[in-house]
């Protein structure tokens, strides 16, 4: 099973993104996705997150700036992010929450999963 983020680049302070993770692999079931970034010198913090159930989570600094929502196709997860700043650029890692998934023909649940990362990069 695999986390795959994509969508990340160079935008210009005010611009938008769209990020998108997927969730590849024999998946069972995953609780919620999310977002968390580390920006360079800083701690990993978390961004935004999805429940199965439909609740949205953000944090302060992206309120009203970003949304999380579920994609078409199964477990994925898109960021659209508006009105970026410099204090945005971070490499941003998708999540995911107690995924239950198939591993050599065996069930394995695990606390969370992580993806490589994308870079975000907003020039001022």
């Amino acid at each position: 099973v695999q986390l795959q983020a994509s969508g990340g680049g160079l935008v210009q302070a005010g611009g938008s993104l769209k990020l998108s993770c997927t969730a590849a692999g024999k998946i069972f079931r995953i609780d919620g996705m999310g977002w968390y970034r580390q920006a360079p010198g800083k701690e990993r913090e978390f961004v935004a997150a999805l429940t199965n159930a439909g609740s949205t989570n953000y944090a302060d600094s992206v309120k009203g700036r970003f949304t999380i929502s579920r994609g078409n196709a199964k477990n994925t997860v898109h960021l659209q992010m508006n009105s970026l700043r410099s204090d945005d650029t971070a490499v941003y890692y998708c999540n995911a929450d107690r995924p239950v998934y198939e591993e050599n023909d065996n069930p394995v649940a695990v606390r969370e999963l992580w993806g490589r990362g994308t870079l975000v990069t907003v020039s001022s």
